[in-house]
């Protein structure tokens, strides 16, 4: 899987002179099947949405709705039917707020915690499995890549 010199210095060169566009469609297309592929090593049963706001909950803890639609970036409808789907599935549950028992806070459970914990698991050994097949050149560029590609998604 390692690429022979002369490829890489036609990487180089073709990189060097692609524009911010050329470059945004190869990065789309290698991020989408990349997520594509990872989702499929995840092997949930759950939707990309559901995985998401499982993930979401473990990074911030209990939330409410309305919280849980602001950072997925979607409307307070699609969280619930979401969340209802979830909750059937006994991987969230909800509880009334400590401060407020009008508002409704959406927690995992040990389930979905376990669930989204052996997802991640599966990913990242599929992922490292792959890493280690390249070559250490290839590792190393990739590695050094990460920091622009996690700055162009956000804080």
């Amino acid at each position: 899987m390692a690429m022979a010199t002369g490829t890489k210095t036609a990487i180089k060169t073709a990189t060097t002179s692609d524009t911010a566009a050329a470059i945004a469609g190869r990065l789309r297309i290698s991020a989408t099947r990349l997520a594509r592929t990872l989702r499929r090593e995840a092997d949930t049963g759950l939707s990309p949405s559901q995985l998401s706001i499982l993930a979401t909950i473990d990074t911030h803890g209990a939330m409410t709705l309305g919280e849980l639609a602001t950072h997925e970036r979607v409307a307070p409808p699609s969280i619930t039917k979401v969340i209802s789907k979830l909750e059937t599935a006994g991987l969230v549950t909800r509880s009334a707020d400590a401060g407020d028992r009008r508002v409704t806070r959406v927690a995992l459970t040990a389930t979905g915690a376990t669930l989204l914990r052996e997802s991640r698991r599966r990913k990242d050994a599929w992922l490292a499995n792959r890493l280690a097949q390249l070559g250490a050149d290839d590792r190393a560029r990739l590695a050094a890549a990460l920091d622009v590609l996690e700055g162009l998604t956000g804080p």
